[in-house]
């Protein structure tokens, strides 16, 4: 697409249009004071009830930020894969900020805190100063164990020994959970947030179908892709899983340099990153047709999703639909044929400023709790179960980001379900 074309002016128009312009402060997608005042006030709530004088959550940019989450929730501070930012979050007074270059970098970027103390890459430092200020008995810290995908935590050893050594009487609890919960529920700024970050994602999409031809890498159509996200204004880093081929098993952490041909399918995983929210977005791409497996696998994908997309109700929980996913695809795939008693697996986890809870996957022991967590209304999950063929092992995935909502599921994306055919067919 060229600088003239008036698809990209209108995708320049667009972005702008969701661009904060408060003056004084760079131009960026901003959160309001009232949704800052939202959160502080969930989380200090709970701090009462938890008895809680303050919690801190770590610097740590890991897992494509999703371990700096926490601290840019509570903030607004971050953005970038190296943006480690720490913070202090008493249960009342001024929330303070450690980062490098903090007072050149972070004042410009946001309007929640003003207390931006430089950390020279010690954060643990800086973090203990603000803490001898507060002089606390109860320090939640976000990362000790916990979380979505990080049961050994998230806080570097440096950074705890300093809170330890300066605080050997204090009661240290962890506070993953806390935060992680009060995340779960999104208010209207983050789901719009999100359905920009999901406009994103369906315009690498497009873009990779565009792209997915034979003759071309693997590597070239996976950068069409993120062209087209960064372009429209995501952040990096993000998260894209990828992998093309006659049959291929798992998506890899990045493309692969082989060339495509005809018959391949491109299976990926596209996020995109709008103000440090991210959707995620699974839709399979054929070079040309597909093996008639996939064809045959996706029907029965389609009809299973939209039956399950209806049952996304506050109350529901996601234990519950996990069973019914395994039992209607017995019931749904057909007795003969290349996807002859599929079966089929729920996989959903929620989106937000990282990534989010409840999540279910396939069965990791971690998810037990989460069956048990009764879905709520604006819950944000990437919802995209898994479709697997009994004979050959073909699998496919399609998925949406989707609010719950009292109708059921409500998607944010605009492409229609299906394998998308590539721009050689």
């Amino acid at each position: 697409m060229s600088l003239q074309d008036p698809k990209w002016q209108a995708t320049v128009d667009r972005r702008l249009a969701d661009v904060d312009q408060t003056e004084g402060l760079h131009p960026y997608p901003r959160f309001s004071l009232a949704e800052r005042d939202r959160r502080w006030g969930i989380v200090r709530a709970r701090m009462a009830a938890e008895g809680l004088d303050v919690i801190v959550t770590p610097q740590n940019t890991g897992h494509s930020t999703d371990f700096q989450a926490n601290t840019r929730w509570l903030t607004q501070v971050g953005g970038g894969a190296d943006a480690d930012i720490a913070a202090v979050f008493p249960i009342e007074g001024e929330v303070t900020i450690a980062a490098t270059t903090a007072k050149l970098r972070w004042p410009g970027v946001q309007n929640w805190v003003t207390d931006c103390r430089e950390a020279g890459r010690n954060y643990g430092k800086v973090i203990v100063e603000r803490l001898k200020e507060l002089n606390p008995r109860t320090i939640g810290i976000a990362g000790l164990s916990g979380g979505t995908r990080t049961p050994e935590g998230t806080i570097l050893h440096g950074t705890y020994a300093q809170i330890r050594d300066a605080f050997p009487n204090a009661d240290i609890r962890n506070v993953m959970e806390l935060l992680g919960e009060a995340r779960y529920v999104k208010s209207q700024e983050e789901i719009a947030f999100l359905a920009r970050s999901k406009q994103l994602i369906d315009d690498g999409t497009e873009a990779q179908t565009a792209a997915a031809r034979p003759g071309a890498t693997d590597w070239e159509v996976w950068a069409d892709a993120l062209h087209a996200m960064l372009r429209g204004g995501s952040e990096l880093s993000v998260h894209v899983n990828w992998i093309s081929g006659r049959k291929p098993i798992r998506e890899m952490n990045r493309p692969t340099h082989r060339i495509l041909e005809r018959g391949d399918i491109i299976m990926s995983e596209l996020e995109a990153s709008w103000g440090g929210y991210r959707c995620q977005g699974v839709a399979p791409v054929g070079v040309g047709q597909p093996d008639p497996v996939y064809q045959e696998l996706i029907k029965v994908q389609g009809e299973l999703y939209e039956e399950l997309l209806a049952d996304l109700k506050p109350g529901r929980l996601s234990g519950e639909l996990a069973e019914k996913t395994v039992r209607r695809a017995a019931q749904i795939a057909p007795k003969t044929g290349p996807a002859a008693a599929a079966t089929a697996v729920l996989s959903m986890h929620g989106r937000g400023a990282g990534d989010d809870g409840p999540i279910i996957t396939g069965g990791a022991s971690r998810e037990q709790r989460n069956f048990q967590i009764p879905l709520q209304e604006n819950m944000v999950f990437i919802f995209k179960p898994t479709v697997r063929a009994s004979v050959t092992n073909h699998y496919i995935q399609w998925g949406d980001s989707v609010v719950v909502t009292r109708d059921g599921g409500r998607r944010l994306g605009r492409l229609p379900h299906g394998i998308a055919i590539g721009g050689g067919a």
